[in-house]
């Protein structure tokens, strides 16, 4: 590795703490200026001064606000995010229950949209201007259009209220709540892992539609990316010398013009998965998925402000790390930046 190289990775990790700290301090000053008084919602809204009041101080929250600034990060250095007014738990720990049913539902999107979504980008750039290219075009332009709610309540109207062909809402049915006993926090995988099929089956039923839903606006993100790098790399000089050595198709399009993008996708699909962890909060209120977004949606109705900072920092701070091993992966990968 060159000195050149260190210096790249070393000033790709150390801008991440920088990033964090304004991320923090924006989130900071951003509860702080929300119209929401978080000491009424834990005191209650006929609670007489003197408790506001009391209140208010043990919060810290009658302090100056660099002052308040300084005790919050105190408090973050220590692991400490505060206590939910909603759960009267600390937001650590809700933190930890609830994200890994997030990380389940995102995971298992982004499978779903890179199965589909980067064949598509291939095939459609490949056919250029065809009646299959139109297609994808549209296709995409709706799954990045139209919004994940209202997609989200028409295939509940429709294969849950109408065809029935599909569970509701929730992560699991209530006959089966309880019975698999948490390890990982996703419940499709802590069943398999405790061979409880029944539930496996049944959690894994009522994952298809709000996965599916979510897919598919990362999957036209992803289709629309791997055609237009698949369109610039079919017209290299490369591809006319393959076409001339008499190369067949197939090996042209997915040996030489795909593995040439191959790794500027990686970054695409990390954003990707990044963008759907931190944008799964609206399809996990639509499917009652007792998600991190949800927990976070409820917080923000109960006006509980120690768990929307914590919630949207963790998801703040995945996103810097995906985006930095994208970072790292590309310069590994990719001769050419080195």
């Amino acid at each position: 590795m060159t000195a050149s190289r260190v210096r790249q990775t070393l000033a790709s990790v150390a801008s991440v703490p920088l990033t964090l700290f304004g991320l923090i301090l924006v989130t900071f000053l951003i509860g702080r200026a929300m119209p929401i008084d978080p000491v009424i919602a834990i005191a209650g809204d006929h609670a007489p001064p003197d408790v506001i009041a009391r209140v208010r101080t043990e919060l810290g929250l009658d302090k100056p606000l660099p002052v308040q600034f300084a005790i919050y990060m105190g408090q973050l250095l220590h692991g400490n995010l505060g206590n939910s007014v909603m759960t009267s738990h600390p937001v650590t720990e809700d933190i930890a229950r609830f994200f890994p049913a997030t990380l389940e539902l995102a995971t298992v999107a982004i499978i779903i949209a890179i199965l589909i979504g980067v064949p598509l980008g291939v095939v459609a750039a490949w056919r250029q201007g065809s009646r299959f290219d139109h297609v994808v075009r549209v296709v995409s332009l709706a799954g990045q259009s139209v919004p994940v709610f209202v997609l989200g309540l028409v295939c509940l109207l429709v294969f849950y209220a109408k065809l029935g062909i599909a569970p509701g809402t929730g992560q699991i049915d209530v006959a089966y709540e309880g019975m698999v006993p948490p390890i990982t926090g996703m419940l499709v995988l802590d069943a398999a892992l405790e061979g409880d099929w029944d539930s496996f089956w049944n959690a894994g039923s009522h994952l298809v539609l709000p996965s599916l839903v979510l897919a598919y606006f990362s999957m036209a993100y992803i289709t629309r990316m791997t055609r237009a790098f698949m369109i610039e790399s079919l017209a290299g000089e490369y591809i006319v010398t393959a076409r001339a050595k008499g190369l067949s198709a197939t090996r042209i399009l997915w040996r030489h013009a795909f593995g040439n993008i191959a790794v500027r996708l990686v970054t695409v699909l990390a954003l990707a998965y990044a963008g759907l962890l931190e944008g799964a909060v609206i399809t996990e209120t639509v499917f009652s998925w007792p998600g991190i977004g949800l927990y976070l949606t409820g917080s923000l109705l109960n006006a509980d402000m120690n768990a929307v900072l914590g919630a949207t920092l963790v998801i703040g701070l995945v996103y810097l790390v995906l985006n930095l091993l994208a970072d790292l992966a590309y310069r590994l990968l990719d001769p050419r930046v080195r």
